[in-house]
């Protein structure tokens, strides 16, 4: 068995996670990456779109998941993004999703905050 790798390297989008009231009503912007281990099958073969993980529609299903339902932590973000690819591209073997918060709620300095996991159907 074959298997690759497609990664979509950060993505961005304006959402509303957060523990806090003010994260809610503010917003901001977070960040995704996705790393997806794909089962070769028939796309390197047949060289046709509909066979693989059409990065499009990954990138859909992503900012639906993070555009949608408020999630507190973003731990849980992370996994309802590989959850939703996994049950799209029945296809991949390994989702590894990473999520940055660049604006935290904390009294310090720092580029931001990354969650990262990985879910394997």
């Amino acid at each position: 068995m074959t298997l690759y790798t497609i990664y979509l390297k950060n993505c961005s989008f304006f959402a509303r996670h957060g523990v806090l009231s003010e994260e809610e009503r503010l917003g901001q912007r977070f960040f995704v990456d996705a790393e997806l281990e794909v089962e070769g099958g028939e796309a390197l073969q047949s060289d046709q779109i509909d066979d693989t993980v059409h990065y499009g529609i990954a990138f859909e299903v992503i900012e639906e998941v993070v555009t949608g339902q408020r999630r507190y932590l973003i731990e849980a973000l992370a996994r309802d993004i590989a959850l939703a690819l996994c049950k799209r591209f029945p296809q991949i073997r390994r989702a590894a999703i990473a999520v940055r918060k660049p604006s935290v709620p904390i009294p310090g300095i720092l580029d931001y905050v990354e969650v990262r996991i990985e879910h394997r159907p």
